[in-house]
């Protein structure tokens, strides 16, 4: 419930100079930077590009710390606590890397996770004792898949070479998040 508080507080300090027509922080986000870059001359599809990924990797990694500070309140098993503290510890100093650098390239990140990942976690907040532990664990396998997904595109095909480099330095960290998250998941099964 807390979590979605928060959510909602940083829905809400979005405030009126938004031009979206949603309250999603992800879809705010991609629309800001898509007007910032129609305004500008020449081609900026690969920059469009780069700033998908950037938006998309700043929500996955802000939707790992939520859902991993829950963990770390309601999970049993101690390798469930001990993995979500290390999601906080990792993919907070990811995030803050990676706004740095969004910053310097004029990319807008999402403040909270987006709507999606918000709604994941509020269903993930229903669950208690074992089968939290399963769910979030479950949750974790799936959103590593995807950021390893992410993640390999844009250290492969990313047209920034910083936020490339971001990408390829932040990848085999995701990989063993994978694998380890598949382990633990495993062994509570």
């Amino acid at each position: 419930m807390l979590l979605f508080a928060a959510g909602a507080f940083c829905f809400q300090s979005c405030g009126p100079g938004n031009t979206s027509n949603t309250d999603d922080p992800v879809d705010q986000a991609l629309d800001q930077n898509e007007t910032r870059m129609d305004n500008q001359q020449g081609n900026t599809g690969d920059r469009e590009d780069d700033a998908e990924f950037a938006v998309k990797a700043a929500d996955s990694g802000l939707a790992e710390v939520n859902a991993s500070e829950v963990a770390q309140q309601k999970a049993q098993d101690q390798r469930v606590k001990d993995f979500a503290a290390m999601m906080i510890q990792d993919h907070t100093k990811a995030n803050e890397e990676l706004k740095a650098l969004a910053a310097s390239k004029n990319i807008t990140l999402p403040a909270a996770p987006g709507e999606d990942h918000l709604e994941d976690i509020a269903d993930l907040n229903s669950y208690s004792g074992a089968d939290f532990d399963k769910e979030y664990m479950d949750l974790m396998v799936n959103n590593h898949q995807k950021a390893v997904n992410l993640f390999e595109d844009a250290a492969d095909n990313a047209e920034d070479a910083e936020l490339k480099a971001y990408a390829a330095k932040t990848l085999p960290a995701l990989q063993k998040h994978l694998e380890h998250a598949q382990s633990i998941r495993d062994g509570l099964k």
